[in-house]
């Protein structure tokens, strides 16, 4: 039986580093190339030997799809195709296009010219890397080559994310990459045909969440804001460059006019001019509000929010701030925290999740002394508040796609093991589908069965109908009788006259003959008069007829009698027919092998 092969590299079982190899139908698919946010060695990127232990990769993959610019999704792109090697077709949609090179800019300057890493890609690796993409246009079929076609759909999350689904011949699989099922204040739901993919690959970051309602988290986030500005405090809030960070802007923004507050609102990177340019360029892929009121208003073009200078840190008096990175493993929100992290009036809100092994993760445990770089310690006396305004999809979120899509079989990535355990156990149970989750280098094979497309005729659809029965169901199999012809590797089912005509044959007939032994002391004429009696008040829907020239016809079925020559009581009765009463054959050889009943005149 065909099969699909799943080998997580990232993201199995863990978050971050996403990167998941594909096999299906003899095509190699890489989704994602990201990389770790807990890691600064070796493990920050995916284990490509895995793949090849030496060589390109270009001769193993026949394509790369990224989900979106997230860099636990894209970060190790450029080491990939440029380091590693890898000269092939990797797909993404336009603002992902857009975005990913500026992202991965900001990384690389982080890690070396502020860290002084080597061993990593350079500037010119990016533009080289950004050469091979191909964009991707929402709901267009997109021919990879002959056989492989991939379609984008709708993820919500962040500005250009996509779900991919993946076709090769019959087989299918969809890949969610990160995906949001609840509309937000500038973007819109997830979205997918019910396509019934052979694999559903869905990441499971909430997997045991359902969140509480949107209303009552944003009154929430504005009100500890606002106790925090209100005492005099500074709020740090770290946020990836995009996505929450602009969903928070438009909150803390709408709230500060309607309140009339006067302390300053910042936002520390010059990434977010430029963030707020594609959204501005992307608008049709925000939700339909914000594309209502553009023309009027720019919902991006923010009055109380300013662009952040590093000496406003050391001001006195309350601010709030939006620094990146979201997870304080580094970079500008590092630096702030650090300075601030000693006042127990200020405030940090992490508005989303975090990796095990960054700052953000163990301040959310509860870590009140941390180790920094250089073995100092840092106290933390701020209040930490941790408020989930993520894009993910909860629990609920991902049943709901379930339904959407109605999957064969499921596998689960980028989650927690423990959580993604549960979620695989309530799948299982409510979709009687099997469910996966593979840790990192380890492989999933599915089977499939594959379905062979066949036309059928109209001719005989309407001969089918015409001889009643329940109209054609989708979920429910019917058998039909037809001549199946293949003609130029496409399977035609038609009527038998048809098939005769188009391929210019003649009808042969075939019939089956069947003796079978009786024991009847009457004549041979008696006998057959007696038989026919007998099927009269067994078959009564069938037509029986007494033929001159000695014979019992029922339908196409002929019935002759003869004695035998070394015993005139044992009758041999001869039965033929043709194959389309092959069935009612059956039945009446077994019937007269029984005998006649004795009442029979």
């Amino acid at each position: 039986m065909p099969e699909i092969k799943v080998t997580p590299l990232g993201a199995g079982q863990d978050v971050g580093r996403s990167c998941i190899l594909v096999s299906i139908g003899g095509k190699n698919i890489m989704l994602d190339c990201g990389m770790h946010m807990g890691y600064n060695d070796d493990r920050r990127f995916p284990d490509f030997s895995y793949i090849t232990q030496n060589g390109r990769l270009t001769e193993f993959l026949d394509c790369v799809i990224i989900s979106h610019f997230h860099l636990d999704h894209c970060g190790a792109l450029p080491f990939m195709s440029e380091m590693v090697g890898y000269d092939g077709p990797i797909y993404m949609t336009h603002p992902t296009k857009a975005i990913c090179p500026i992202l991965l800019e900001d990384f690389r300057k982080i890690t070396v010219d502020k860290k002084g890493e080597t061993n990593f890609f350079t500037s010119q690796m990016i533009k080289d890397c950004m050469k091979k993409v191909v964009p991707l246009n929402l709901h267009q079929t997109v021919q990879v080559d002959d056989e492989l076609e991939i379609k984008a759909y709708y993820a919500g999350h962040v500005l250009g994310a996509a779900m991919v689904h993946i076709k090769v011949g019959s087989e299918s699989v969809v890949y969610t990459g990160d995906y949001n099922m609840t509309p937000d204040r500038h973007l819109g739901a997830a979205w997918i045909d019910k396509c019934r993919p052979d694999l559903l690959i869905s990441e499971s970051t909430y997997a045991t969440t359902i969140r509480d309602s949107k209303r009552c988290r944003e009154r929430d986030f504005l009100k500890k804001v606002h106790e925090s500005i209100e005492r005099g405090g500074k709020v740090l809030i770290p946020v990836f460059a995009l996505g929450r960070a602009q969903e928070l802007c438009i909150l803390l923004e709408t709230f500060w006019e309607r309140m009339n507050l006067k302390a300053p609102i910042y936002f520390s990177t010059g990434l977010t001019e430029k963030a707020n340019h594609y959204y501005k360029l992307f608008i049709t892929w925000t939700n339909q509000k914000i594309r209502k009121t553009f023309v009027q208003r720019n919902m991006f073009e923010f009055k109380h929010i300013k662009a952040f200078d590093r000496s406003y840190a050391d001001n006195p008096g309350p601010m709030v701030v939006f620094a990146t990175p979201g997870m304080l493993h580094a970079g500008q929100s590092l630096q702030i925290f650090k300075k601030w992290a000693g006042n127990e009036k200020n405030m940090v809100i992490m508005p989303g999740y975090c990796v095990q092994g960054t700052i953000g993760h163990k301040i959310l445990n509860g870590q009140r002394k941390l180790e920094m770089e250089g073995r100092s310690t840092l106290d933390v006396k701020l209040q930490v508040e941790y408020m989930s305004f993520s894009a993910h999809a909860d629990a609920k979120g991902i049943m709901q796609l379930i339904r959407m899509a109605e999957p064969r079989n499921m596998l689960l990535v980028h989650g927690e093991a423990v959580k993604m355990e549960f979620l695989k156990g309530k799948i299982e149970q409510e979709f009687s589908i099997d469910c996966h989750m593979p840790a990192n280098g380890e492989t999933v094979a599915v089977t499939t069965n594959p379905s062979v497309p066949v036309d059928i005729s109209l001719n005989l659809l309407k001969r089918e109908m015409a001889l009643g029965g329940p109209l054609p169901d989708p979920k429910k199999p019917r058998t039909m009788h037809g001549t199946l012809i293949m003609k130029e590797n496409s399977l035609k089912l038609v009527s038998s006259e048809q098939a005769l005509k188009e391929l210019g044959l003649n009808e042969h007939q075939l019939r089956f003959t069947c003796r079978v032994q009786l024991q009847d002391p009457h004549s041979d004429s008696d006998t057959l008069n007696r038989i026919y009696t007998h099927l009269k008040s067994v078959l009564k829907g069938s037509t029986i007829q007494h033929l001159p020239d000695g014979t019992v016809m029922v339908e196409s079925i002929v019935i002759k009698v003869s004695s035998c020559a070394e015993d005139a009581n044992t009758k041999v009765l001869l039965l033929s027919w043709s194959y389309q009463d092959e069935d009612l054959g059956s039945f009446l050889s077994t019937l007269l092998k029984k005998g006649l009943p004795s009442g029979i005149c």
